[in-house]
């Protein structure tokens, strides 16, 4: 049985993680070697004699045997740092003449991909691209990285990087299934640039091409790859190959038309047709790329981080050209819905708000209230989680602009503006539902796809503060479906940490179960480029699970803490029994700041504070909590709780001596 949570990666350099999340320090070279041929033997025992072959080769040292106990000592300590002296390790432990590495199957990034891939190609297409997406998006860099080349690791390392290639080929069939063509020539133009002797990469790619409509790039494929074989390998294309080629050239019909798939053919025509008919510098072109970029943000992926930076340049390009009316239009345009409150990238979205303000200045004194109102709301937007006025000012002003216009997809802007500065105290969840009632109404009355999904996300957040899990339950499914209907992937990171969350409330899942449900859901924001929510995230739902279950906090000394830091360090120096320490650290920690975490920072300095007795501290969080005493703590962000605010109320109310807050139904 392994250390619980210990998991071990190997696509990639080779590293382990702990319960956390975050990186087992491994020491030097030596102790990596050791657990890198450890894991190429799958649980099978590695004699000693072998290790001190592999890790020497022909001139092992004369105290070889010794060093290599030395090595896996020092490892066993790191990877189980919990385990008491002088008790039998669990998971790297002595068997007979060697040492064996028993880490549970799901525990090895390379086993849980090698059985993905295999499970892939007995599911339906749909499911095989998302189970294959997810394998492939383990891979680090190469199998073994550091120890590619060396001779115990070459052999692993080569059949899982020719498996890896099989998942990629796999990927693109499941992709042309779906009628995906267009994804699946694109992911293919790389695969055969980088493994061109492939031919059945070269097939799919120009089956791919041919359902996009494009023929003659196909024929143009198989011939670059005809050539290629010949004059690198001297061989002749494979039957595979041959058959394509001609299936093309008569159009056959189970190769499939392009008619399958009509999305990238339009797409590529009409691209074609605005570059031909749109000069370069054209002004045009800036309000197009304005709108490309609202689709960007919110296709997943790497769309939402290339959106932000390319907005920037194009609200420079726009400031350059001295036109404060297009100017206006290009920053306004961008009216992605947000509902996180804290900066993906706050230098970015400082340039965005000065900007803003500028164009506000320059436009005329009369008229362009629409543009105005725009401008108001990204300031409000691009504001929200710093302690400024004016971004709450901006949004009250958008808000009733948008109001007097009657301009639907403004007035929705304006709510996400709205709801973004709706934390000027805690325990404001029934204003922000009623925010999210108000932007689901609007959006389903004027197609107001992407609002609506956001109304739905709010009212899942804020009936989750409420205790209302049946109705959060609704909203959560709404938003899911809808985002499965419109192509909005990144609505599955906030419901999927909605259902960790969901699992932690119920009470009925053990507290192992619920650690594992906000690890799965952390899986969720790798590469969803919301650095916002994502930096320090797992630690502190991880924090907040072990301090509401008075467990030990178990968190290591290189955990990334993010911006949560400040309010994590008193409890975990209490936990290993600095009091000075700790005192001192929550004397410095900052009140949190005004946004959907408010309310459980403030649960965390009033659990350190009860601990050491701190009353000024307390008296300050009871002053701050107050407002939410119906509310479950954290619960507001649909992601991870405390419990309920009341709770941590009461206890409080017992150390200072005043009349208890109201707990209305929450249980203690």
């Amino acid at each position: 049985m392994d250390d619980v949570g210990t998991s071990f990666g190997v696509l990639g350099p080779v590293t382990a993680w702990g319960a956390d999340g975050n990186a087992i320090d491994l020491k030097g070279p030596r102790h990596r070697s050791v657990l890198a041929r450890l894991l190429v033997a799958k649980g099978h025992v590695v004699p000693v004699s072998r290790l001190v072959d592999d890790l020497w080769r022909d001139d092992p040292p004369a105290q070889a045997v010794g060093a290599v106990r030395t090595f896996v000592a020092a490892l066993r300590r790191a990877l189980e740092p919990g385990r008491p002296p002088r008790t039998p390790a669990r998971l790297l432990v002595t068997d007979g003449p060697g040492y064996a590495l028993r880490a549970e199957k799901d525990a090895v990034d390379a086993w849980r991909f090698e059985d993905s891939v295999t499970a892939a190609g007995a599911l339906p297409a749909k499911e095989a691209a998302v189970r294959l997406d997810e394998a492939l998006g383990s891979w680090r860099g190469p199998a073994y990285a550091e120890f590619a080349e060396q001779e115990w690791a070459r052999t692993e390392s080569r059949r899982l990087t020719e498996l890896r290639l099989h998942a990629v080929e796999l990927r693109a069939e499941a992709l042309l299934a779906l009628g995906l063509a267009d994804r699946a020539a694109a992911d293919l133009r790389a695969h055969t640039a980088e493994h061109p002797w492939r031919e059945n990469a070269w097939r799919l790619l120009a089956l791919a091409l041919y359902r996009t409509g494009r023929q003659a790039d196909a024929l143009d494929v198989l011939r670059r790859a005809r050539a290629l074989l010949a004059e690198e390998l001297g061989i002749d294309p494979g039957p595979g190959l041959r058959s394509l080629e001609a299936d093309i050239l008569h159009q056959a019909d189970h190769l499939g038309e392009a008619r399958d798939n009509p999305a990238g053919r339009v797409w590529e025509q009409v691209a074609a047709a605005y570059d031909r008919a749109v000069a370069p510098d054209a002004r045009a072109r800036l309000e197009s790329t304005t709108g490309l970029l609202r689709s960007l943000a919110v296709t997943g992926g790497s769309g939402l981080p290339a959106a932000r930076e390319h907005r920037v340049a194009a609200i420079v390009a726009a400031e350059e050209l001295g036109d404060a009316e297009l100017t206006a239009r290009v920053i306004g345009a961008y009216d992605v819905p947000a509902i996180w409150t804290r900066l993906d990238d706050p230098e970015q979205a400082a340039h965005v708000v000065a900007a803003a303000e500028r164009t506000l200045i320059a436009l005329p004194a009369e008229g362009h209230e629409a543009s105005k109102a725009r401008l108001l709301a990204t300031i409000a937007l691009e504001s929200r989680g710093t302690p400024h006025a004016r971004g709450a000012q901006a949004a009250r002003q958008a808000e009733e602009m948008a109001r007097r216009l009657d301009d639907p997809a403004l007035l929705a802007f304006a709510l996400n503006a709205a709801f973004m500065q709706c934390f000027d105290s805690s325990g404001l969840a029934p204003r922000r539902d009623g925010i999210g009632a108000e932007l689901i109404a609007l959006a389903t009355r004027h197609g107001l796809t992407t609002f609506e999904i956001l109304g739905h996300l709010i009212r899942l957040q804020a009936r989750s503060a409420l205790g209302d899990f049946t109705a959060a339950d609704r909203h959560a499914a709404a938003a899911d479906a809808l985002a499965e209907r419109h192509e909005a992937p990144l609505v599955r990171v906030f419901t999927g940490w909605y259902a960790a969350l969901r699992l932690d409330a119920t009470g009925r899942a053990p507290v192992t179960r619920v650690e594992a449900g906000y690890r799965e859901a952390a899986t969720l924001l790798q590469g969803a480029g919301m650095p916002g929510l994502a930096h320090g995230l797992l630690p502190l739902a991880l924090l907040c699970l072990r301090v509401r279950h008075d467990l030990p906090l178990r968190f290591d000394d290189h955990t990334d803490w993010g911006p949560y830091a400040p309010w994590a360090r008193p409890l975990l120096l209490l936990d290993r029994g600095h009091r000075s320490e700790a005192a001192e650290a929550l004397h410095a920690t900052p009140e949190p700041p005004r946004d959907l975490l408010q309310e459980a920072l403030w649960c965390l300095t009033a659990r350190a504070a009860l601990t050491l007795g701190d009353r000024p501290a307390l008296a300050r969080a009871h002053a701050a909590l107050t407002p939410a005493a119906n509310e479950l703590a954290g619960a507001g962000s649909g992601l991870f709780t405390l419990g309920p605010v009341a709770a941590f109320l009461q206890d409080i109310t017992a150390v200072l001596g005043r009349t208890a807050s109201p707990i209305d139904h929450f249980d203690r």
